[in-house]
C-alpha cells in the first residue's frame, strides 16, 4: 500500500498511532458526511419525517453485511457507553443481585455497573485477570469461577482498552449462559479491527453486543451500534425514553422503534457508516479481510520489535492480539539510564513533541483502569495501536 495519509485531514508530519481513543475519518467519508448534511438543511421535515427511516434501514443492512448479525437485531447509538447504559440500565435489579466484570473493564463501562448497583442494593463482582496472560483460557476461567446463584449479568469488553487483549468472548458467553447469566460484550474497538460474526455470537450465548464505528471503522464520531438478541429484544430499552414508548405501529418492532428515534439528533454520522465501509474495503485487493489481517501484522511486529528492544518478553500470546498490543515497560530508573528524561514513563507529550508520533498510549491514561489488575503497575504499561502504517 502507498503511504495513505493524504487520504486523511490527520496533520501530515504526524504518525498517528492512536486510532482505537478517537479515530480519524477518512476525507472521502467527511464528504459524504457533509453532503448529508446539506441534504438535511435543505429540507429538515422531509430529510426527518419522510426519508430518515429507510436510509437508517438501508445502513443497517450494510453494516449486518460486515458483522454477520441480521439488520432488523442492529440498532445505532451515538457510542458505546450509551449502548452499555441502556442494557444495564433495563435491568430490574434487587438488592443482592451480582453485576461481573472483569479488572480489564473500560472505566466508563464498570461506572455504569456501580451506578445501577447502588441504586438497586446490589454489587459489583470483578474477576482478576492478569496481565502478563499465558491462555485465553484464565480469562473464561476466572469469569466461571466468579459467578454465583445471584450473577445476573456479565460485561466482557471484546478488546479490552487498558490492556488491548482480544477476550475470548465466545467461550466465555457459553460457560455463563449455562450457568443463567446475561453477557453483554462491550466491543468498543472490535468492529474494523476483527472479524465479527454476531450471529455466531448470539448462538454462542451473547444477550447483547455493541460496538463503535468511529475507531476502527473509520465512521464520523457519533456512530455506533447496539446488537441485541431476537429473544431478548424487548426487555432492553434505549436511554432516552421517547415518542417511540407508545407507537401504535405493528411493522416494526418495538426495539427499533424506540432506539430509531430518541430525539433529534444529527443521523450523519451513522448515515456515513456505508461510506466509511466501502472506504476501507476499498484500500486493499482483499477488501476489509485483508486490512484486519494487515493491521493485525503490524501491531504485531511493532510489539516484537519494541519487546525486544526492552529484553521483554510478549505478556500475551498471538491469539489474543488484534491491532493493538501492550507491553510492560522496563524500570524507570533503567529507562531514563537509556535516555528518558521523565521521572516516570515517557509522556505522551514529550513523545509527541520529540518524534511526532500521537501516541503509543503511554499509561497512565488512565490509571484507575489498570490499578486492580493484579501485578500490574499501571505507569509501566506501553500500548501501541498500528493503523495503515
Amino acid at each position: 500500500m502507498s503511504d495513505p495519509r493524504h487520504l486523511w485531514l490527520l496533520e501530515p508530519d504526524l504518525v498517528f498511532l492512536n486510532h482505537g481513543s478517537f479515530g480519524a475519518c477518512p476525507r472521502a467519508v467527511l464528504a459524504v458526511q457533509a453532503s448529508l448534511r446539506e441534504q438535511l438543511e435543505r429540507q429538515p421535515i422531509r430529510f426527518f419525517i419522510d426519508e430518515l427511516e429507510s436510509r437508517v434501514d438501508g445502513v443497517r443492512s450494510a453494516l449486518a453485511a460486515v458483522t454477520g448479525g441480521a439488520p432488523e437485531d442492529l440498532a445505532f447509538v451515538a457510542n458505546a457507553t450509551t449502548a452499555v447504559n441502556s442494557v444495564v440500565g433495563s435491568l430490574r435489579l434487587r438488592a443482592g443481585d451480582e453485576l461481573l466484570t472483569t479488572s480489564h473493564e473500560y472505566n466508563a463501562c464498570k461506572n455504569v455497573l456501580a451506578f445501577a448497583a447502588e441504586r438497586a442494593g446490589a454489587r459489583v463482582v470483578v474477576a482478576d485477570l492478569p496481565f502478563p496472560i499465558d491462555d485465553p483460557a484464565q480469562v473464561t476461567a476466572a469469569m466461571v469461577a466468579a459467578v454465583t446463584p445471584r450473577t445476573r449479568l456479565a460485561l466482557i469488553d471484546h478488546v479490552t482498552s487498558p490492556t488491548a487483549l482480544v477476550l475470548p468472548v465466545d467461550d466465555i458467553a457459553r460457560a455463563l449462559s449455562a450457568r443463567g447469566v446475561k453477557v453483554l460484550v462491550d466491543g468498543a474497538h472490535a468492529p474494523g479491527m476483527l472479524a465479527l460474526d454476531l450471529q455466531a455470537l448470539g448462538e454462542a450465548g451473547v444477550t447483547a453486543y455493541t460496538g463503535n464505528l468511529h475507531k476502527w471503522m473509520c465512521a464520523p464520531k457519533g456512530a455506533a451500534f447496539l446488537w441485541v438478541r431476537r429473544d431478548h429484544q424487548s426487555e432492553v430499552r434505549p436511554a432516552v425514553i421517547s415518542h417511540g414508548a407508545n407507537s401504535p405501529r405493528r411493522d416494526r418492532s418495538r426495539f427499533l422503534l424506540e432506539f430509531d428515534w430518541m430525539g433529534t439528533v444529527d443521523p450523519t454520522a451513522v448515515l456515513s457508516v456505508p461510506a466509511a465501509i466501502d472506504f476501507l474495503s476499498g484500500l486493499l485487493p482483499g477488501g476489509l479481510p485483508a486490512l484486519q489481517e494487515r493491521n493485525r501484522a503490524l501491531a504485531l511486529r511493532g510489539r516484537d520489535i519494541l519487546a525486544a528492544a526492552l529484553g521483554a518478553r510478549p505478556p500475551a500470546p498471538d491469539s489474543m492480539i488484534g491491532a493493538m498490543a501492550s507491553l510492560p515497560l522496563p524500570d524507570m530508573p533503567a529507562a531514563i539510564a537509556a535516555g528518558w528524561t521523565a521521572p516516570v514513563a515517557p509522556p505522551q507529550d514529550e513523545i509527541l513533541a520529540r518524534h511526532r508520533i500521537h501516541r503509543l498510549g503511554i499509561l497512565p491514561v488512565p490509571l484507575v483502569e489498570l490499578e486492580h489488575v493484579p501485578g500490574v503497575d499501571a505507569r509501566k504499561v506501553v500500548q501501541l495501536h498500528a493503523v495503515l502504517s
